[in-house]
């Protein structure tokens, strides 16, 4: 059996994805009031917890339940606004087609759809016609109805009305309150399957970030082999940050697809602001970012800002310049590595791969970098390996001093990976700050096995150590054969 999936769907405005949010434990889908924010299918896996107060027969072997929760657009959000214009004067009516069929996907897949109202409007004439949407698509016998906004006891009553759509009584909840929160995901566990696959975890997570109308939402689908999220010219389209799990050469992986950035000045709403957020929360999960340009178009101070944010998160980055199929009998490559080298230097030691997401060119090779990425992230380098590749740096160039200080480089060795951080223990660490710090990254990336991904270096000073700890770190550096120790800490 595969993992099970359970699609929210209805109206706009009706707290979809803040029962999302509610559902997951944390904010995973922007909730704005303003319609039509969440357009993609927006999912999560999750865990259903058994109700409390199962009978023993059934207690006994109850547990927890997987799922994947897909968050929808709101259906006919822009028919029930009449036309809706974005602040370059798109007019987002263009996307109600693209919403609704992400809302029908969502539909033809559950599991379990939780068909959502809002309890302190009552049904109105879309949500009848969300109803007859299910029931022709066949899957009446899948819907748990959910009066949302039900805050207190006195809107008991007006959720009742529900009840005309047909799907039974709803479970009445409050996603802003929690109230009736037990009772609602108890009803989810109970219409989920006894028994579930388990999933093993992906092998690497993959952000995908750029500017907007890159076609980043276009290489996720690409990705997945089917339009999982909404691909449009107009700018701003992908709101949350998506989750898309894929598979490629039997390895699993998740792809996330952000948001476009855009310079601070041009943010128009709260929800560019929050997307902004999410951008940046999902480039510190990702183990490998994928920097997308677009080919016809020059590097921005957008392009350079997200640049400086990889490289300060330390992030192993794959530099993909798509849409290159539309100028390549105009621009030689090797010019426009030449131009990329001088406008986003500060990844200057990034791979980069030239690809067409629309039309499926380059897209299995933006993985394959992506994996060999993660591999040379995680790669532990032997402790002797480093004190000899440092200090024939140091030989050949050591830091400059106006005081005439001659720098000294007593140990090195790699306490983390992703990032692989390497520590150093030095003489006066003032001495190795700012141009030398860059220098000696530069040549332990052209000396070691971490050419293209970020190196974090953390230089501190000697201390004396007691001679309980002297002895300590010599046993261990004789126990891993490494006789480095002997010379780095004996003083």
């Amino acid at each position: 059996m595969s993992l099970p999936q359970i699609a929210i769907v209805g109206r706009p405005n009706v707290g979809k994805s803040s029962l999302f949010n509610r559902i997951v434990g944390r904010r995973v889908s922007i909730v704005d009031p303003t319609p039509g924010t969440t357009r993609d299918r927006v999912s999560q896996l999750v865990e259903i917890l058994p109700p409390t107060d199962l009978p023993y027969d059934r207690a006994r072997d109850a547990a927890p339940k997987l799922a994947e929760l897909v968050d929808t657009g709101g259906y006919g959000v822009y028919m029930a606004e009449g036309g809706r214009f974005d602040d370059a004067g798109e007019d987002l009516t263009r996307l109600t087609p693209e919403i609704e069929a992400q809302i029908r996907a969502g539909v033809e897949r559950a599991t379990l759809i939780l068909f959502v109202i809002d309890a302190q409007t009552g049904v109105t004439g879309l949500d009848e016609r969300i109803a007859r949407l299910v029931r022709e698509a066949g899957r009446a016998d899948r819907v748990l109805l959910v009066a949302n906004k039900v805050d207190d006891d006195s809107w008991i009553g007006a959720a009742q009305d529900a009840c005309r759509l047909g799907f039974g009584e709803p479970v009445m909840t409050s996603a802003s309150s929690a109230f009736g929160k037990r009772a609602f995901l108890e009803a989810i566990w109970d219409r989920l399957p006894e028994w579930v696959e388990p999933v093993a975890p992906p092998e690497m997570k993959i952000a995908i970030v750029g500017r907007r109308n890159a076609g980043k939402s276009t290489l996720i689908n690409a990705l997945a082999g089917e339009p999982r999220v909404i691909v449009s010219e107009i700018a701003g389209t992908t709101r949350d940050s998506i989750d898309v799990r894929f598979e490629m050469d039997g390895h699993s992986f998740v792809a996330i697809d952000t948001a476009g950035v855009r310079k601070r000045k041009s943010w128009v709403d709260d929800i560019e602001y929050y997307s902004h957020q999410r951008a940046k929360a999902a480039i510190e999960r990702a183990d490998v970012c994928v920097l997308l340009l677009d080919a016809r178009e020059p590097v921005t101070q957008v392009e350079k800002r997200l640049a400086l944010e990889l490289v300060t998160q330390h992030k192993p980055t794959v530099i993909a310049v798509n849409k290159w199929d539309l100028v390549q009998d105009k621009l030689k490559t090797s010019d426009y590595i030449d131009y990329l080298t001088q406008e986003l230097f500060a990844l200057d030691f990034a791979p980069l791969v030239f690809l067409s997401a629309a039309k499926g060119q380059g897209v299995d090779a933006v993985v394959r970098v992506c994996r060999n990425l993660f591999g040379q992230a995680h790669h532990r380098e032997t402790t002797g390996r480093l004190n000899a590749v440092v200090q024939g740096i140091l030989d050949a160039r050591g830091p400059s001093s106006k005081l005439g200080t001659k720098a000294k480089i007593y140990y090195v060795s790699q306490i983390a990976t992703n990032p692989p951080t390497i520590a150093i223990v030095v003489n006066k660490p003032e001495l190795f700050e700012g141009s030398y710090e860059r220098y000696l990254r530069n040549q332990l990336h052209e000396q070691l096995p971490f050419s293209e991904v970020p190196i974090k270096l953390v230089f501190s000073a000697r201390k004396r150590l007691t001679p309980a700890e002297l002895a300590s770190r010599k046993r261990a550096g004789r126990e891993a054969g490494d006789a480095a120790d002997d010379d780095a800490y004996g003083d």
